[in-house]
């Protein structure tokens, strides 16, 4: 599936076209700039604060130079929150206006490491300073991700549920 729709980021507004995929191996890897993970745990997603955005948000990241996609998954995740990437499937990515480069998005099984501690990121301005653990139904409630966000927790529900 599909989807564009204008979205307002930092007071810029941007055309954004999201596509299911269940792998990234026809992306070119110097286009792909992010890694995110529609992370559960117990059942629940986990969400990200940053006082930098002043929003909630999915966890993750900028892929390193050389780093493999579940990689940078796994290093922002832990990063970020905290926890450690289980299981993972891909779900989709997305790309904004004539920018030419991809977010990807995973679906992924996590479990704490131990307590939160906020990212070493959010020192310097930027970076996850808490984390809630949210019903997925309550997911549009926090991101007001329009139809994107709708279908990024319907993908991860299908494949956590069939996987």
């Amino acid at each position: 599936m599909r989807i564009t729709e204008a979205i307002v980021y930092l007071g810029k507004s941007y055309d954004l076209t999201y596509e299911d995929a269940d792998d990234f191996s026809k992306l070119p890897y110097d286009k792909c700039t992010q890694v995110y993970g529609v992370c559960f745990y117990n059942g629940q997603v986990v969400l990200g604060y940053s006082r930098h955005m002043q929003a909630w948000s999915l966890i993750g990241g900028t892929i390193e130079p050389g780093e493999k996609f579940e990689q940078t998954l796994s290093r922002e995740i832990k990063e970020e929150s905290n926890m450690k990437v289980l299981k993972y499937w891909p779900i989709g990515y997305q790309s904004f206006g004539e920018d030419d480069h991809y977010q990807l998005r995973y679906a992924c099984l996590v479990e704490p490491y131990g307590p939160f501690v906020a990212d070493p990121g959010a020192r310097e301005g930027a970076g996850v300073d808490k984390i809630k653990l949210i019903n997925p139904v309550d997911f549009k409630t926090y991101t007001k991700w329009g139809k994107v966000g709708d279908r990024l927790i319907e993908r991860a529900l299908e494949k956590i549920k069939t996987n």
